[in-house]
C-alpha cells in the first residue's frame, strides 16, 4: 500500500482489553480537538469490536460449564444490554463468568488468559520492553490477530491514514497493542505511529527512561495529547473549547443496558497531596476546565445523544463541580469519584445531589484508622466521614468504598481498626473495593523506603518494599482472607459487587433497585 498524495487524516485506535462498557473517553476528547481544528479523523473501538469477534470464535465445550456457557452465550451478552439482568446479582454473575469463560478458551491455544477485563500471557510479560517487540515483530501469535488483520486491511483499503494513534491506560492492553503495532507497521509502513495514554505517561515519568521502541513508535506523548497531536500537524491550537466527540460510539453495543458518557472535568487531583500517590510520583499538574464549560459540555452531549448514565472520571470530583451539579440538574443518573470532605456533612447539600441524579459515589476512604490517613496526607476526617457517609445514605446515595491495606504506616493494630471502622458503618456501605498497597517505583516517597523489585522486567511502575512495621504483604494477605472478608457483615458487602465490571456497572444493580 502507498499514501495517497496530499491525504492527510488520522485513526485513532483503543486496543483490546479493558472492559467493554462504554466508549473510550481520551479517544472522544481527542476526537472533540481535532474536528474543531478541521483534521479528518476515523476511530477504531478494537477493545469492543475485537472481543466481539473473538466470541463468535469455535470453541470445543468439553465440560458442562462450558457447553452451558456456550449456548447461553448470544442471550448472556444481550441480557448484559438490558436492565432486567441487574435485578439479580446471581443472574448476573452467571452471566458475566460464563462470558468470561467462553473468552479464555477461544484464547487458550495461542498461550493466553483472556477476559472481559483481563489478558494475560503465558510467556510474555506488558513489563518487559523485549517481549512487546516479539509480540509486535509476531503478530499472528495474538488471539486477536485475524480480527485484527482483517479489520486493519479493510480500514487501510479504503483510505491510508498519515498518522495513527493508539491509546495505551492500562497493562491489560499492552501485549495486544504491540501485536497490532507490528501488524500496521506491515500494512501501512509510512503512518506516523503515535502512543499515548496514562501507561505510557508513566513510562516516561520514569527519570531513567530510554526509549526501546525507536523504531516501532515515532512519538510517545506523555499527559493529555490534544497539544501534542496539534504540535505533530504542525497545527496551532484554537482559542476555544472543545468538546468531546462520542458520535462515532453511540450506536456501538457496549455491554451496559444504555449509552454511558464517560466524562472528564478535570486532568489531575485537585488534593494532589497524598503520600506515595503514582501521580503525584509522575509530576502531574491539576488542570480543571470552567465549571460552566463542563456543565455545558455534559448539557450539549444529552442534547445529541441522550445516555442511560453520566461517568464522572475525574481522580475527584472538585467541590466546585458538585456544586454546579447541585444547581444545574442533567435529569440523567450519574456518579463518579469524590472526596470525603465537609461539604457531604451537609445534609442539604447531599439530597440536592440526589435531585441532580447522583445514584452512586465512589469515596477513597483507604483507611478506618486517623493516624493512618494522618500519616498518608489524605485529608479525611473519620468523624466527618462518619457523618458524610449516613447522610449519603440517608439520601438514598449509594457509595462505594475504597479500603488500601499494607501502606506504609499500616500495621495489624491500624488494619483492625479499619475492619472495626468497616463493621460500624456497614449499614451506609453499599460496595467495597478492597486493595493491597503497591509502592511507587519513582517519586521522592519511594527514595527513603527499602525497596527491591516487584516485578520481573524494566518497564514495570512498583517495587517491593521492607515495611517499617514489619506489615509484610504476606501479612497483609493473610488478614483480608482469614479475617476481613470472613466477617458475615463485610461478606454481605462484598457478595454484591458485580464480577469483571464491578463500579462501572454497579450504578445499574442501583438503579435497577438491586441493591
Amino acid at each position: 500500500m502507498h499514501a495517497k498524495p496530499g491525504f492527510n487524516t488520522m485513526l485513532l485506535i483503543n486496543p483490546p482489553v479493558v472492559r467493554p462498557c462504554e466508549p473510550p473517553a481520551g479517544i472522544a476528547k481527542l476526537l472533540g480537538m481535532l474536528g474543531k481544528h478541521n483534521v479528518r479523523c476515523r476511530v477504531l473501538d478494537a477493545n469492543l469490536e475485537g472481543l466481539m469477534s473473538l466470541m463468535k470464535c469455535p470453541v470445543e465445550a468439553d465440560d458442562t460449564w462450558s457447553r452451558r456457557a456456550l449456548k447461553h452465550l448470544d442471550s448472556n451478552v444481550s441480557a448484559l444490554l438490558h436492565t432486567d439482568l441487574y435485578k439479580n446479582i446471581n443472574r448476573y454473575r452467571q452471566a458475566v463468568n460464563d462470558i468470561d469463560r467462553i473468552l479464555d478458551q477461544v484464547a487458550f491455544s495461542h498461550g493466553v488468559h483472556l477476559g472481559l477485563a483481563n489478558y494475560q500471557d503465558l510467556t510474555l510479560s506488558p513489563l518487559r520492553s523485549f517481549d512487546l517487540i516479539r509480540a509486535s515483530e509476531q503478530p499472528e501469535t495474538s488471539p486477536f490477530y485475524c480480527y485484527f488483520m482483517e479489520r486493519l486491511s479493510s480500514i487501510f483499503e479504503e483510505e491510508e491514514p498519515s498518522i495513527v494513534g493508539i491509546s495505551l491506560n492500562y497493562l491489560s492492553q499492552v501485549l495486544p497493542a504491540f501485536s497490532m503495532i507490528g501488524l500496521i507497521r506491515k500494512l501501512c509502513p509510512d503512518a506516523r505511529l503515535v502512543l499515548g495514554g496514562g501507561l505510557v505517561t508513566s513510562w516516561l515519568s520514569n527519570p531513567g527512561w530510554n526509549n526501546p521502541f525507536a523504531g516501532l513508535v515515532d512519538d510517545m506523548v506523555a499527559g493529555p495529547g490534544e497539544k501534542p497531536l496539534l504540535d505533530i500537524l504542525k497545527l496551532s491550537p484554537l482559542d476555544v473549547h472543545a468538546s468531546p466527540d462520542y458520535s462515532p460510539f453511540y450506536e456501538k453495543p457496549y455491554l451496559s443496558p444504555g449509552f454511558v458518557l464517560p466524562y472528564s472535568a478535570s486532568n489531575g487531583c485537585y488534593w494532589s497531596r497524598c503520600t506515595f500517590c503514582p501521580e503525584k510520583a509522575e509530576g502531574g499538574s491539576y488542570s480543571p476546565l470552567p465549571v460552566n464549560a463542563s456543565i455545558s459540555d455534559i448539557k450539549g452531549l444529552i442534547n445529541s445523544k441522550k445516555p442511560c448514565l453520566i461517568h464522572f472520571l475525574d481522580n475527584a470530583m472538585s467541590p466546585a463541580l458538585l456544586t454546579a451539579i447541585a444547581d444545574n440538574p442533567f435529569d440523567i443518573p450519574w456518579y463518579g469519584f469524590v472526596r470525603i470532605t465537609r461539604q457531604l456533612t451537609d445534609p442539604d447539600f447531599c439530597r440536592s445531589l440526589k435531585r441532580s441524579g447522583c445514584v452512586m459515589l465512589k469515596i477513597g476512604l483507604e483507611s478506618g484508622d486517623q493516624g493512618v490517613l494522618d500519616a498518608l496526607d489524605k485529608g479525611i476526617n473519620l468523624k466527618e466521614a462518619s457523618v458524610a457517609l449516613k447522610n449519603l445514605r440517608d439520601a438514598s446515595i449509594v457509595t462505594y468504598i475504597y479500603l488500601l491495606f499494607g501502606t506504609p504506616s499500616e500495621t495489624y493494630i491500624e488494619a483492625k481498626s479499619t475492619l472495626d471502622y468497616v463493621i460500624e458503618h456497614q449499614k451506609y456501605i453499599g460496595y467495597l473495593n478492597l486493595a493491597i498497597f503497591n509502592m511507587p517505583a519513582y517519586g521522592p516517597d519511594a527514595a527513603c523506603m527499602d525497596t527491591t523489585d516487584f516485578y520481573s522486567g524494566e518497564l514495570a511502575l512498583y517495587r517491593q518494599f521492607k515495611h517499617p512495621g514489619g506489615w509484610e504483604r504476606k501479612d497483609v494477605r493473610k488478614f483480608l482472607d482469614r479475617e476481613f472478608r470472613r466477617n458475615p457483615e463485610i461478606q454481605a458487602i462484598l457478595r454484591r459487587d458485580p464480577p469483571v465490571f464491578t463500579s462501572n456497572h454497579a450504578p445499574f444493580f442501583v438503579m435497577s433497585k438491586g441493591i
